[in-house]
């Protein structure tokens, strides 16, 4: 099998030193550069199986670089940066990235969130279908999601996690069910940034077409109804 190529962009050089060593280890291709214009002009150029961004870098930050990403590719990026708060994850996941690592981190631990967005990456090209709940369709080959026939804009998370619950309708899922799922790790904390992005799609599709699709268990979780 092909070695898969890694882009790192991150301006702690130790670091971005010590990263590239474990990959280039474990069998990945490894491209780095240190800062966000260089890294813009590698994605361009070359055709990277994953994206690993550091969230603050000179030049160009991390979340600019991943929203020009999400205009032309779907490619896996994974956000590493010091800062930790909901916030901040919540800017992150909603520039496009897959998933939001915080530093100090375990080498381990970024490999095991690699393996599982390549394998969402995988799963979505297999996973061609159309999905629909009362009037409400997703076309997960167009990635297209309507409401009566009204096309609804979504950001890439709000997509996947809308695209989750619809897989599993009528199945109450826990808060931690979903960050595993639709964040694709095992998260140890807070998971308000469930609740952030429930509110975000009731306000583009329950509020705006006056139906109510996503249930909540109060104290257990969510999910969407078929009446």
């Amino acid at each position: 099998m092909a070695q898969k190529k890694v882009l790192l962009i991150e301006d702690e050089v130790k670091l971005a030193r010590f990263v590239e060593l474990e990959l280039r280890y474990e069998g990945y291709e490894v491209t780095v550069c240190h800062n966000g214009r260089d890294g813009m002009t590698l994605i361009n150029e070359g055709n990277f199986d994953m994206i690993l961004l550091d969230l603050m870098l000179p030049g160009l930050t991390g979340i600019e670089i991943c929203r020009r990403v999400r205009k032309t590719s779907n490619v896996p990026i994974i956000m590493l940066t010091a800062k930790d708060e909901v916030i901040d994850k919540v800017a992150g996941l909603d520039s496009g990235a897959d998933d939001y690592l915080t530093k100090p981190f375990a080498i381990e631990e970024l490999l095991a969130r690699m393996r599982v967005a390549f394998k969402h990456c995988e799963d979505k090209l297999t996973k061609k279908v159309l999905l629909q709940v009362q009037d409400l369709e997703i076309d997960t080959e167009k990635r297209l999601v309507t409401v009566g026939g009204t096309t609804v804009e979504l950001t890439k998370k709000e997509y996947e996690l809308l695209l989750y619950l619809v897989q599993n309708k009528n199945i109450v899922l826990t808060r931690e069910q979903i960050l595993n799922e639709v964040w694709g790790y095992s998260y140890i904390g807070e998971t308000n940034v469930v609740d952030v992005y429930v509110r975000y799609l009731r306000a583009k599709i329950d509020e705006t077409f006056q139906k109510k699709f996503i249930h909540t268990i109060r104290g257990v979780g969510y999910y969407v109804k078929e009446e």
